[in-house]
């Protein structure tokens, strides 16, 4: 393997654990146990978004609706359970919400025609926050049943629950996206669309099928968030469409498509909780942090261009 690949393949990681060690020369809070259970836990979220968001970036899209998704998948499973329903039927109700919005979002694209995925994933942005808003009157719904809230603030053993769910995801995706046939479809979209369609690929379900999954994951990060707050936030997940693109391009993904891992995007959403979390430790206020991770995020993109510009070579 070429010093560049190695590079591509292991630098997240590389990366990952210089940070930590950094944080943890400047607190001495940061390499306890507790923390970094902590980190864990508040990466989750972050990283179920982010393997639904892989996937579409593979495909050379991206999904800005995602945090709007997770806020009114938020909000519908806190109504079902307030309303009677059992849990799990709550679960897989919102699991199929988040779904169903992630497909409108690939029907728009293809069926549409539209130039660009910005567009539709745009639009729904703004519609889904309206309506977790209107639906709830702008105000959260609380004192969900404590079955439901495992999956944001329990735990087995000193494994929080969160931890358990993306691990599960994980493993789903990894095999989805690298055992699969319509796995490798996806890729080889990403890669040239139009090789892809003449070899026989039917890009505009692959492409459906993919802005789908993201809605799903995004309404898995709902699930764990509303369990964690106790509560259905109309404005759950504000901002979380960033961190999300972040995490994968810092995870060795690229905007071109066509490249990248479930492991990568995982370390990559472990270097946005570390870094958020380091800061908070050394008091740095929530300005500066946004400050950081905006100057992170142009860092990511700018290096995934020069990554490009390299392999063109």
């Amino acid at each position: 393997m070429s010093p560049a690949a190695l590079l591509r393949r292991f630098g997240p990681l590389l990366g990952l654990l210089a940070l930590c060690a950094v944080l943890g020369t400047l607190s001495d809070h940061f390499l306890t146990f507790d923390n970094l259970i902590n980190v864990f836990r508040q990466s989750a979220v972050n990283a179920l978004l982010s393997l639904g968001q892989l996937v579409v970036i593979i495909t050379a899209g991206i999904d800005l609706s995602v945090g709007s998704i997770l806020g009114l998948s938020c909000v519908l499973v806190a109504l079902l359970l307030k309303a009677g329903v059992p849990p799990a039927l709550a679960v897989l109700a919102a699991l199929g919400i988040g779904g169903a919005l992630g497909s409108v979002n690939g029907l728009l694209l293809t069926k549409l025609h539209l130039p660009h995925p910005f567009i539709p994933t745009l639009g729904m942005m703004n519609v889904a926050r309206g309506l977790a808003l209107v639906i709830c009157g702008g105000f959260p719904i609380s004192e969900l049943p404590s079955s439901f809230r495992f999956w944001g603030a329990g735990s087995v053993g000193w494994i929080p629950a969160p931890v358990i769910v993306v691990v599960v995801f994980c493993v789903v995706f990894h095999v989805f996206l690298t055992r699969t046939t319509v796995g490798r479809d996806i890729y080889a979209i990403g890669g040239n669309p139009q090789a892809a369609l003449l070899s026989g690929v039917p890009v505009d379900a692959r492409l459906i099928l993919a802005y789908a999954l993201s809605g799903v994951t995004a309404a898995a990060g709902a699930i764990v968030l509303a369990g964690r707050m106790n509560s259905g936030f109309p404005l759950a997940g504000m901002g979380s469409e960033l961190d999300s693109i972040a995490a994968v391009i810092i995870g060795g993904a690229s905007f071109f498509g066509g490249v990248g891992t479930v492991g990568g995007t995982l370390v990559g959403a472990l270097i946005m909780g570390v870094l958020r979390n380091g800061l908070n430790l050394m008091n740095v206020s929530a300005y500066w942090q946004t400050v950081v991770i905006g100057v992170v995020i142009v860092a990511a993109v700018w290096v995934d261009v020069v990554r490009k510009r390299a392999a063109e070579k």
